[in-house]
């Protein structure tokens, strides 16, 4: 078997997927974006040609090893998104050949259902109680929403109080037992994530994600020090290097690698493993498409260390198609009492709708995300 035939599309709201055909008629889908950035992956994707065609694509590990190898330069969100989506599609491939979901050819699953949460409150979270009340009627268990709106190095303490307002309104409106993540999404600094995480105990939180951002990592044990809140990060590294830093450094109890970012299921079963050495659990970061999800929750099968898993159907990025609309297979996407089932048909397990991709190919999107200043004019990170 050879591949023949490497496409890239372009679909709402913001995503890009690919499509590896290979001579003996077999498809394989793959996501590889990095939000806001979607044209230049699909672009790096179009430079990886050369490297695909011809090649058999049942050697994943040797294309995945000459794809991040032998171009000199390595890593970065670009680089390791396009390699992404090309694992993913590869993967897809592989099971399709067997007949069987990928988890199956990963040693076979270890759960047989995987647990979800679902996003609440929008970029500048508002009414979150309500929401959260409203995803818990739905049958899910747990809910993420920003924490914050700006936040300067050091700021007021009204800004504190909003955020703990809103957890207080989710914990009155939904119980004690109910899963609050609460994500800080790199908006804050270290002096404001100090004060913000101690005071966000009482509300016992899940978890907070990117109370400071991976490239202030060294601070995470400092940050761990003054709470006892579970701490998540990781969407915004790229490879098990990144990782293994990470993890020697400490102070953080949840890995979340995107499995459109990481490498793909191959990266990020390695990624898995190596966090669950250091008793670290895995709950991957997927605000993203059907294929990226599908790709999670083969990964989520056969990593004892899975715990959770995002999922962006209702996520407030979602404007003109969400995740559903592109898949034909709809029934094996269903959240029942805050679970989904693992996927069951063969590779990936999802089954592309090609009509409505190159529907949307035909007028690409161009997704950028806000850009944020404070009341000086300097920028905010968003």
């Amino acid at each position: 078997m050879k591949i023949v035939r490497v496409n890239t599309y372009t679909v709402r709201p913001r995503w890009g997927f690919v499509e590896i055909i290979t001579d003996d008629g077999l498809t394989g889908w793959g996501e590889p974006v990095l939000e806001g950035h979607c044209e230049a992956v699909l672009a790096c994707v179009e430079e990886m040609k050369p490297y695909l065609i011809g090649a058999n694509p049942g050697r994943i590990e040797d294309i995945w090893t000459l794809l991040y190898r032998s171009g000199f330069y390595r890593g970065g969100g670009v680089l390791m998104s396009a390699i992404s989506g090309i694992d993913q599609a590869l993967w897809d491939i592989k099971g399709k050949t067997f007949g069987v979901p990928v988890y199956e050819l990963m040693g076979g699953a270890c759960r047989e259902r995987m647990k979800v949460y679902s996003w609440i409150g929008g970029d500048r979270p508002s009414d979150v109680g309500k929401a959260a009340l409203e995803r818990k009627e739905a049958g899910f268990q747990a809910v993420k929403m920003n924490a914050t709106e700006e936040l300067q190095m050091i700021d007021s303490y009204d800004k504190i109080d909003a955020v703990l307002e809103r957890a207080s309104a989710i914990r009155e409106q939904c119980g004690k037992y109910f899963g609050i993540a609460i994500d800080f999404h790199g908006r804050v600094h270290k002096p404001m994530a100090k004060i913000l995480a101690k005071k966000l105990e009482e509300f016992d939180p899940m978890f907070i994600e990117e109370p400071v951002l991976c490239e202030n990592m060294e601070y995470f044990p400092e940050i761990a020090a003054a709470c006892n809140i579970p701490i998540a990060t990781g969407e915004r590294l790229f490879s098990k290097y990144d990782f293994k830093r990470l993890l020697k450094t400490g102070g953080v109890d949840i890995i979340q690698p995107d499995l459109s970012h990481a490498g793909g299921l191959t990266e990020v079963r390695k990624i898995a493993s190596m966090a669950e050495a250091f008793d670290v659990a895995l709950a991957p970061h997927c605000p993203l498409g059907p294929i990226a999800l599908a790709s999670c929750l083969n990964v989520d099968a056969v990593s004892y260390n899975a715990v959770i898993q995002e999922q962006s159907i209702g996520i407030h990025y979602n404007v003109g198609k969400s995740v559903l609309d592109y898949v034909k297979n709809q029934e094996d996407f269903q959240f029942q009492n805050g679970f989904v089932d693992l996927p069951v048909k063969p590779g990936l397990g999802v089954e592309v709708n090609k009509d409505l991709v190159l529907q949307e190919n035909q007028n690409p999107h161009h997704w950028k995300n806000p850009v944020w200043r404070h009341a000086d004019g300097s920028i905010a990170e968003w």
